[in-house]
């Protein structure tokens, strides 16, 4: 299992599928950083860059990417990259 380092999570509030995400996420304990690409012009852009889209929400975990998902893709994504749970 991988440890991961940086965990970004790029959202919109007021989205389900990112309030979704921050629920997984911390409901397993991990700790990550929130961008708001709604109010941060460079959160958007940078999540634009990596993804190529504008959907939300996006996860950075060391560089490997998730976009676009919901709970349920975040949860066999995690396993299928070995990041361990805390």
């Amino acid at each position: 299992m991988i440890t991961p380092t940086q965990i970004r999570l790029f959202i919109k509030p007021g989205c389900p599928w990112c309030d979704e995400a921050i629920e997984w996420l911390t409901g397993h304990g991990i700790s990550f950083v929130t961008l708001d690409v709604i109010r941060d012009a460079t959160a958007r852009a940078e999540m634009l860059e990596l993804t190529r889209q504008t959907k939300a929400p996006c996860i950075d975990v060391d560089g490997h990417l998730l976009a676009d998902f919901g709970a349920d893709e975040l949860d066999v994504w995690w396993t299928k990259m070995g990041f361990a749970l805390p």
